[in-house]
């Protein structure tokens, strides 16, 4: 052990020399424990970020298992004497949907901490009468880590069912076993992934059901009296348990289809009412299915879809988020909140222009046919720079539309002085008076459309929908349905065949890479890539 100093026998410079020796060793100390407390606070970060995850998880965990606990006791408890045969068999479909959905998102959400149940189909063999389309998979090499040659021993053989409009096949998967005589080491190739692990369907059929409910908008009783004719009989529990699970694996493209909608600057709005019967409920109530659309102007082709119990503004705010561009919608109230926090509102002139149309057609008004004209003009303005560039469509505005849009607004200022309040005309005259200024925003930016019918004609299937389905019959279904037909209309909207862009998708999704998600969006993806 060294003995300290005699400070008295040490010079003035001794003294300031080891003075700073010492201011030295105690700002290395001050570091070492600045650094391990450091080192404790990350620890205790990771520590509370991993508690907060795993309370956020088993919270999840608790209402899902709440959810389809009544979802069980409706599917299988007393039915309410309000609904007739159809509307059971419709709900029970849903019901059985919902419940597939639900234990697919608990098998995800208890993967991490433990390896989730492997359960064993039971299925009936498939009719022995189909066409077989062998599919084998071998090892890429079948020389021995050892420097021997394997020898086949066997195979395993599953079955799928596979079908094209009309046609059922069965893909038979042959993987062949191979051994080493000298190490006994066997290999085999793997079975490819299938967003269903371990069932009987296809990507091709997952997608035909798909497309014959959200597209063609057939209920499942009636694709399985379909499928029953072409020589398979496919329960429509089962059906709708594909469905459910399709729902929740399409879920994170149909996400990511929704954030690049939302970097767009300009976005068409609309909504319309949806029936439905939560299960439980004796009668319908009004949900309200939201469109989210891209403009044609944009290189984006894209429309999402978000299904909610009401017609409250704060859904759209959900929607939206931080979202703060140029929405093009109709003047519906619930918007006003995101257009006082920096949104723009752009109006419909389509809107504008029915006032008028319906006056005249029903003769009422004498001014209405010279609105009607001018707004024409307009629109003949529209149709010639629809090719154009945005820059150029803006020129072309602000040189001839604008002198039409300014003498329609002092025609219309003078001719409301004249109608009296409360009739026909003036209420007509008033629409467009007081939404003037968001009805001719288009006149500054030749990216904003003149009115809002593109979306108006995406959101029509959901009208032809709900002659077939009759109601949606839960929120969870609804909202499947919408993100479904997001990625079918979308598809379309690219110019893609939708069977075949679903099929593609189911068949890729299970392999496909979390951060390479973008590459199968209805924008991105073609066929054979």
């Amino acid at each position: 052990m060294s003995r300290s100093p005699d400070l008295t026998q040490l010079t003035p410079e001794q003294l300031r020399q080891l003075a700073a020796e010492l201011m030295t060793r105690v700002e290395q100390q001050d570091q070492v424990i600045q650094s391990h407390d450091h080192a404790l606070q990350q620890r205790d970060q990771v520590i509370q970020q991993r508690d907060q995850t795993i309370q956020q998880r088993d919270l999840k965990i608790g209402q899902l298992t709440h959810e389809v606990a009544l979802l069980r006791r409706h599917r299988y408890g007393q039915r309410s004497e309000h609904l007739n045969a159809l509307q059971i068999s419709l709900l029970d479909e849903v019901t059985d949907a919902d419940i597939a959905g639900i234990e697919t998102e608990l098998e995800q959400l208890k993967a991490p901490a433990a390896p989730a149940e492997q359960r064993q189909p039971k299925r009936l063999p498939l009719p022995p009468e189909l066409p077989r389309i062998e599919v084998h998979h071998e090892p890429d090499n079948t020389a021995c880590a050892c420097g021997c040659q394997l020898k086949r021993i066997g195979e395993d053989v599953s079955e799928k069912l596979d079908y094209t409009p009309g046609v059922f096949t069965v893909e038979r998967h042959i993987r062949g076993k191979w051994v080493c005589d000298q190490c006994e080491t066997l290999i085999q190739a793997p079975m490819p992934a299938q967003i269903i692990d371990k069932g009987i369907p296809t990507s091709g059929l997952l997608a035909q059901v798909l497309i014959a409910k959200y597209a063609d908008h057939l209920p499942l009783y009636r694709q399985e009296q379909i499928f029953t004719r072409a020589g398979v009989a496919l329960p429509r529990s089962t059906l709708a348990e594909w469905i459910g699970v399709c729902g929740v694996q399409l879920q994170p493209l149909v996400d990511a289809l929704r954030d690049t909608l939302l970097t767009e600057a300009v976005l068409h709005a609309d909504e319309t009412p949806v029936p439905m019967l939560s299960p439980g409920k004796k009668k319908t109530h009004k949900a309200y299915i939201w469109a989210y659309a891209s403009t044609a102007f944009s290189d984006l082709n894209a429309v999402i879809y978000h299904f909610t119990p009401g017609r409250s503004g704060q859904h759209a705010r959900d929607m939206l988020g931080k979202w703060s561009g140029k929405l093009v919608c109709d003047d519906y109230s619930g918007y006003k909140a995101s257009f006082a926090k920096g949104v723009t509102e752009i109006g419909c002139m389509a809107h504008a222009r029915r006032k008028f149309v319906e006056l005249e057609v029903s003769g009422k008004s004498q001014i209405a046919g010279q609105a009607v004209e001018q707004i024409r003009q307009l629109y003949e303005i529209e149709r010639e720079a629809a090719l154009l560039s945005s820059e150029v469509r803006h020129e072309v505005r602000q040189s001839r539309s604008k002198p039409i849009v300014d003498a329609l607004h002092q025609w219309m200022q003078a001719q409301r002085t004249k109608i009296p309040h409360g009739t026909a005309t003036a209420k007509a005259l008033d629409y467009s008076l007081k939404r003037w200024a968001a009805l001719t925003r288009y006149l500054d930016d030749g990216s904003v459309p003149i009115d809002n019918n593109r979306v108006e004609n995406l959101i029509r299937p959901w009208a032809l929908g709900r002659k077939n389905w009759l109601f949606a019959g839960s929120l969870r279904s609804g909202r499947r349905a919408a993100a479904i037909m997001s990625l079918i209309q979308s598809a379309q909207l690219n110019g893609h065949e939708p069977y075949a862009y679903l099929k593609d998708v189911l068949e890729r999704l299970p392999t496909q890479k979390a951060s390479a998600i973008h590459e199968l969006l209805p924008q991105h993806w073609s066929p054979g890539a």
